[in-house]
């Protein structure tokens, strides 16, 4: 029985997020410290060519930088009022260095790129991006991969978006296409709005909607995960999931900024349903790499250690 479906109507499980979260934080430090070694030396089952090209695209830092006064030092790092879980997903991987060493951190939807070298959970893909050096944050909201038993062949023919389409780029695309036949979209966000679908419901669907909305889109890896296909226009922002090594066509149905292309694109792929399921076998290929719980954690040391290293720590 798929329990993620049934009990957390697949979503992560936050009470066990917390849980884990919370004990990580509150184990002494010198646990982490004393075993920061190992952990990088750790031999793992991705090439190591692999790993470091996910290592040098998250901290693409070439040259030394001093961190201004604004920086603190990991001792100094406290748990905030807000956004906690930034806090959470950066202190488990911050704790197994130096306590002296200095840090910045910008939680929250980044799409700027700082002035001096800081830790984000999201960035712009063009231009000069080195000093948004990416951490996996927010990953419990982000990282949900799912179990689809839906196939492909036996899900509508329709695009379904769910959404309140409040961003500019997200209202337009609702206003053009809130009434096409091979569309079904509503503004729907909560369980008490008209329309609204689970996920679940979603997989019944051939295509889900993936536009971006302060930054990336969250929704867009446990589409990759289904047996549906995201489609969206080439992504603008990327996170820990890289969405700037996504292939249009390849990994995801692409479709022009300004929408214009949408019902061509989602009438080929009805008509080639052979195309579509390829492009959700390269789309599972992909998510693969984000499974191991031990190359996520080494790939993370790994960019701070650069981080540090680079900020003449």
């Amino acid at each position: 029985m798929n329990w993620k479906r049934v009990l957390l109507k697949n979503k992560n499980n936050k009470l066990f997020y917390y849980v884990k979260a919370i004990f990580r934080w509150k184990t002494p430090s010198v646990f982490y410290r004393n075993r920061l070694r190992t952990r990088l030396d750790e031999r793992l089952s991705v090439a190591s060519d692999a790993m470091q090209f996910r290592v040098d695209y998250y901290n693409r830092l070439d040259k030394n930088t001093v961190l201004s006064n604004e920086a603190i030092a990991i001792k100094d790092y406290k748990l905030p009022n807000k956004i906690r879980v930034y806090f959470f997903d950066s202190i488990c991987y911050l704790k197994y260095f130096n306590p002296h060493f200095r840090f910045r951190i910008l939680p929250g939807d980044i799409t700027h790129i700082p002035e001096e070298p800081c830790i984000v959970k999201s960035r712009p893909i063009a231009g000069d991006n080195a000093n948004s050096v990416i951490l996996k944050l927010d990953k419990s909201r982000h990282f949900n991969f799912i179990k689809d038993e839906v196939a492909f062949s036996d899900k509508k023919d329709l695009l379904v978006g769910r959404s309140g389409f409040n961003q500019s780029h997200r209202a337009r695309f609702y206003t053009l296409y809130k009434e096409h036949p091979l569309c079904d979209l509503k503004k729907a966000t909560r369980k008490s709005d008209a329309g609204f679908l689970s996920i679940a419901a979603h997989l019944n669907y051939k295509f889900v909607l993936a536009l971006e909305g302060n930054d990336v889109a969250t929704n867009l890896k446990w589409i990759m995960s289904s047996n549906s296909i995201a489609v969206m226009p080439r992504p603008t922002y990327e996170t820990w999931y890289m969405e700037g090594t996504l292939i249009p066509d390849y990994h995801y149905i692409c479709i022009a900024d300004d929408f214009s292309d949408l019902e061509e694109k989602l009438t080929y792929y009805i008509e080639y349903p052979e195309a579509a399921e390829e492009i959700i076998r390269n789309a599972h290929q992909y998510i693969e790499q984000f499974k191991d719980e031990k190359v996520e954690r080494q790939i993370s040391l790994r960019v701070l250690e650069k981080y540090f290293q680079l900020t003449n720590q």
